[in-house]
């Protein structure tokens, strides 16, 4: 990134954390303590402990087992990080986590940085031998998880600390700030896997306000609010979340697994003024009965992101919840790219907005040029946040600087980014380029279709065709075909509609296709 650029993002990103109150004047102690912290563990290690020095009575984080104020959450953090010291997990060492939503990760995220060691956080989804093969490529040397998972860690050859051992050294251990490490570890994300195995994406920890500034620039969280995160925190957008409010000494609020009626509980009993959650999550909300009811006239942000965001859903989130709808578009590789505003949102139904100050996007065409406005290509990015390669070696694409994300998308006249589809998801049947992210939208927007997603599939005739998923109410196949017909192309019709109770997502909501079921070829159909 160019250093005009980068300073650029930076004053932005600075400008925008103090408008939101992430950073403001601090007594002389507690800057210093501030100052050590970061130095000492780097900002995934401090995360709790900047907060607990700024507002060290103030509720930072709700989950099932109630509340804990800042500064308990901090010395469970450093209670813990020291009974790991004792047991000789450190600098070089990689932590895994495998929790659901709750302080347990929270805790384990914080206390395993500040004694040097990189942080990595598994799929919750994760079978025994998924779970295997990410701590060998991964390096692991220590697994903290919660009691549920206990069966599949027979024979990980790890030591292993479940959510009750856990526990225990917390209340065992001394809850002092830890010793320096001689370095700060990393953090590793992994990526989704829809489309192969899940690779992990580490970063090294800046101490940067380019990433939190950029999305405070966008999205107006507010310091001293409540969030209600309800994503894995595994999934970048989730842990992105998450890492905010703490930044904001904000209160965190938790629940182990997505309910909907749950979450408009607690959205109504601890005043949330925000609201994270994927778009699979905002239909379930907004279908839950007595939801007119709600009293939620202190929520003004609901970003969403993870998953497309089709018209129809982002239009009645809109129409229920008010002007408060920011979708978020990123990727394990790059973090945020875009954040679509609900002005934006209102001028160009679908969008994914504009990128914040420090990153580039660019819609590439196969010979490497830009293409113009409208045209589809592929989608290339700068951030301050992108990673420098997967652990196991490899990474992206790069031209000109610009890494490929993986995705189609298109601008708009207003610089508006629209994703048209995945890279690897267009098909070319009978000679005609279609992605399917197209077909998608518009069977989303059919006012008895709930769910659809639509893939490419090998065909005899034309070379491959168009199979849709769907999750409706009254229609049959003709009614899908004629539906499409009427509002695209010809080759855009779906040649086999596949009718499904309930469409198979993994935890951060995003269809897993290979999960999808195989129909009868057409031969051996009617």
């Amino acid at each position: 990134m160019p250093a005009r650029t980068r300073i650029t993002a930076e004053l932005t990103g600075l400008r925008a954390a103090v408008r939101a109150g992430m950073v403001g004047p601090l007594p002389p102690r507690a800057l210093a303590a501030t100052v050590r912290a970061l130095r000492a563990y780097g900002p995934l290690g401090a995360a709790t402990a900047l907060p607990a020095y700024r507002f060290p009575r103030r509720t930072g984080l709700v989950d099932e087992r109630g509340g804990l104020t800042f500064a308990e959450l901090d010395r469970r953090c450093n209670a813990l990080a020291n009974a790991l010291r004792e047991r000789g997990i450190g600098t070089g060492d990689t932590v895994g986590i495998l929790c659901r939503n709750h302080r347990g990760l929270i805790e384990a995220m914080s206390g395993a940085a500040k004694t040097g060691a990189s942080v990595l956080f598994l799929n919750t989804d994760f079978a025994a031998p998924q779970l295997r093969d990410a701590l060998d490529r991964e390096g692991v040397t220590a697994l903290v998880h919660d009691d549920e998972f206990a069966s599949l860690t027979d024979g990980l050859g790890v030591p292993c600390f479940t959510e009750s051992e856990v526990e225990d050294l917390i209340g065992g251990a001394d809850g002092a700030p830890p010793p320096a490490p001689s370095r700060p570890g990393r953090m590793v994300i992994l990526t989704s896997g829809t489309s192969g195995r899940p690779k992990g994406a580490p970063r090294s920890q800046p101490r940067s306000l380019a990433l939190p500034g950029g999305i405070l620039s966008k999205v107006p969280f507010r310091g001293g609010e409540a969030m209600f995160v309800a994503p894995p925190l595994f999934h970048g957008l989730g842990l992105t979340s998450a890492l905010l409010a703490l930044g904001l000494g904000s209160t965190l609020v938790l629940r182990r697994r997505f309910d909907a009626a749950q979450v408009l509980d607690d959205l109504e009993a601890h005043r949330c003024t925000s609201l994270i959650a994927v778009p699979v999550m905002l239909g379930r909300i907004l279908a839950t009965p007595g939801l007119e009811t709600r009293d939620l006239s202190r929520l003004k942000v609901v970003m969403t992101g993870g998953a497309r965001l089709d018209t129809g859903l982002g239009g009645r989130v809109l129409a229920a919840l008010g002007p408060s709808l920011y979708n978020f578009y990123g990727s394990t590789e790059a973090s945020c790219i875009t954040i679509a505003t609900p002005d934006d949102l209102a001028a160009a139904p679908g969008c994914v907005g504009r990128p914040p100050a420090g990153t580039t996007v660019a819609i590439l065409g196969e010979d490497g040029r830009p293409v113009p406005p409208g045209a589809t290509g592929r989608v290339f990015v700068d951030s301050p946040a992108r990673f420098g390669g997967y652990t196991g070696g490899g990474g992206k694409e790069e031209i000109g600087g610009l890494m490929a994300v993986g995705d189609l998308g298109h601008l708009d006249a207003g610089g508006r980014l629209h994703v048209d589809g995945r890279a690897d998801d267009m098909i070319v049947s009978g000679g005609e380029n279609v992605h399917p992210g197209e077909v998608e939208d518009l069977l989303a927007a059919h006012p008895a279709i709930d769910e659809a997603v639509v893939t490419g599939v090998p065909d005899e005739e034309f070379g491959q065709r168009l199979r849709a998923y769907v999750v409706a109410r009254g229609l049959g196949e003709d009614d899908v075909k004629r539906h499409v017909s009427a509002n695209l192309a010809r080759h855009k019709v779906p040649r086999e509609v596949v009718f499904l109770d309930t469409l198979p997502r993994n935890p951060a909501g995003k269809v897993r296709k290979h999960a999808l079921p195989d129909p009868a070829p057409l031969s051996d159909q009617g």
